[in-house]
């Protein structure tokens, strides 16, 4: 069972552009999310999945400078671009993580591709989403990825890559995977970066939490913001602000408590 972590990153975010060179401890944010994805004790491999648009060139130069996998593909049409970057680099499962979770814990992408191995084969797809808990981790195998790939035809199910798998509950088996205190992190934190105010906050964390010896873990986050609650405050205005707000019409199995909209001061 050949486990393949692809990380989707581009510079032409919409919101914060650049955002995943943007520097972290002497390092850009892409780089340093990627040293924690590499702890992870349970994948083959890990893939940056790029857009084959020049600006992206200069993620493809990051990577091959660190010695990371990269793959270009689709600029907007992410599921097409998982499933071509899962076939390229002969996935059997494919780990989804976006790069916009430069706090990702690795023990959390393990507990996710822990719980799918542990229990295989009684599951098409697991996550930590489906309901929430900590940061973004989806993990399917590229079969399943593969007839998404094929059948999704909403514009949604294309960009974010795998709404067409877990709202089809009744075809799909999904597994959650909940965090040890079973409390929803994404709506009471925000650890993701879109805005300033999130890598201001981001950064702090860093400055306050990173060494070389080890990745500093949810536990660690977690303790920091409560010790130093104007940390906390940087970007908490943002908390539960995610895509979902956009298609709660359209999306069957997310309610308006696992989203909010941001309100403006």
């Amino acid at each position: 069972m050949r486990t393949v972590i692809i990380v989707q990153a581009r510079m032409s975010s919409t919101r914060l552009p650049g955002k995943v060179l943007m520097p972290l401890a002497g390092k850009p944010l892409l780089l340093r999310m990627l040293e924690r994805v590499a702890s992870s004790v349970e994948a083959d491999k890990i893939v940056v999945a790029t857009t084959v648009s020049r600006i992206d060139d200069r993620i493809e130069e990051l990577c091959k400078k660190s010695g990371f996998a990269c793959y270009r593909g689709h600029p907007t049409d992410l599921l097409e671009r998982h499933y071509l970057a899962g076939e390229a680099f002969d996935a059997d499962v494919v780990v989804k993580i976006p790069s916009d979770c430069p706090l990702i814990d690795p023990a959390v992408i393990d507990r996710v591709i822990l719980y799918y191995k542990t229990h295989f084969p009684l599951f098409d797809y697991v996550s930590n989403l489906h309901p929430a808990s900590y940061n973004d981790v989806e993990l399917m195998p590229l079969a399943v990825l593969e007839q998404a790939w094929q059948e999704a035809s909403k514009d949604y199910e294309r960009e974010h890559t795998t709404p067409y798998i877990w709202e089809q509950p009744l075809r799909y088996r999904i597994g959650n995977v909940i965090w040890d205190s079973g409390r929803d992190y994404s709506m009471s934190h925000r650890f993701t970066i879109d805005y300033k105010e999130d890598y201001d906050f981001i950064k702090r964390v860093y400055d306050e939490l990173w060494s070389e010896t080890r990745p500093f873990s949810l536990t660690d986050v977690l303790e920091l913001l409560d010790d130093k609650k104007e940390i906390f405050d940087i970007n908490s205005k943002y908390a539960g602000v995610n895509w979902y707000r956009n298609h709660l019409g359209e999306l069957r199995t997310v309610s308006s408590k696992q989203t909010r909209h941001f309100v403006h001061n």
